[in-house]
């Protein structure tokens, strides 16, 4: 439950990694939703980590800036609990930002296993991860680990523009690459995956199931959600959300955007009707602060993060 603010700076001074308490929005310590900033991951339910990689990208860069403005847009939203949730997921999972991956961006070959070594150290601990990007790119090495903690293939669900599944014959560090990638290797499996919002051509689907924006427009959210329970059903899910699945009036601060997309609203009540769904691993990408105005593409990245964090706390509680 919220609690009347009773001190500042709760990313470091926040002693019980539950609950939500109320601080200054434009002062602190920001880390995401005020949790507490530690490397020490005893109790801790899901850990949030930024990776400020954006050496991917085949469009505009900035996505490096990504996981500070998420942190910072985080606070507007942190004293209480988000609104028609039914119940605060920091009151049933203990939360906390253990910051940002490091890797040598001198060293660009080096990037992937970085990450990939980052992610399973920390979900070999037990947390659940909340990625915060960074470019799309990320979402491979992340999801190589958590195959090999949860088991191969994982079920995508996938939120974006683009379906960032287009064929590589040469293993490229390439955020438009990399779920070809994941398909070719097994790590998850487009039978048992999704991908929404999708508005650029490629042929080539790589066998996942597709709910392109249109459709999204067209049949309304009732029926996208009924269609992602049905491909997903309790299968561990990875869920990643490409902030440019949102159209650019709703998420101008990114890299690759496409009119035509999802609105706010649309994203946010998609998710939160698919509570119950087995999520084990989340990221949000591509948030590229540099183009946004008024920090409403970073804001919307906090609120999603929070949806899809939602979800997982769903998913423990057994709902």
């Amino acid at each position: 439950m919220t609690s009347k603010m009773r001190g500042n700076d709760f990313a470091i001074t926040r002693e019980d990694l539950y609950g939500t308490s109320a601080e200054t929005t434009y002062a602190g310590v920001t880390s995401f939703m005020r949790r507490k900033y530690t490397r020490d991951l005893s109790g801790v339910d899901v850990a949030v980590t930024g990776v400020p990689f954006d050496t991917s990208t085949t469009n505009r860069p900035g996505a490096r800036f990504g996981p500070r403005a998420i942190r910072s847009a985080s606070t507007i939203m942190a004293w209480e609990k988000p609104y028609g949730m039914a119940f605060d997921p920091f009151d049933k999972l203990a939360v906390a930002d253990v910051g940002d991956c490091l890797f040598d961006h001198g060293k660009p070959e080096t990037v992937p296993a970085a990450i990939e070594a980052h992610a399973s150290n920390i979900i070999s601990q037990g947390p659940a991860l909340l990625t915060l990007g960074g470019d799309h790119f990320i979402s491979y090495p992340i999801l190589k680990a958590h195959a090999a903690r949860h088991g191969a293939p994982l079920s995508l669900l996938h939120f974006d523009a683009h379906s960032d599944s287009w064929r590589d014959d040469d293993a490229r560090v390439d955020h438009g690459t990399m779920f070809y990638w994941a398909a070719q290797e097994g790590i998850v499996d487009p039978a048992a995956s999704l991908q929404i919002g999708l508005r650029t051509e490629n042929p080539d689907t790589q066998g996942y199931n597709i709910i392109d924006a249109p459709s999204v427009h067209e049949r309304g959210i009732a029926s996208v959600i009924e269609e992602v329970r049905r491909c997903l059903g309790d299968r561990p899910v990875y869920l990643t959300f490409d902030i440019d699945c949102l159209d650019p009036a709703y998420a101008p601060g990114t890299g690759t955007p496409v009119c035509g997309g999802l609105t706010t609203h649309q994203a946010m009540a998609i998710l939160r009707g698919l509570a119950g769904i087995n999520v084990i691993g989340m990221d949000v990408v591509e948030v590229a602060p540099a183009y946004d105005i008024g920090e409403i593409t970073s804001l919307a990245a906090s609120h999603i993060a929070m949806e899809i964090l939602y979800l997982h706390a769903c998913a423990q509680a057994g709902s």
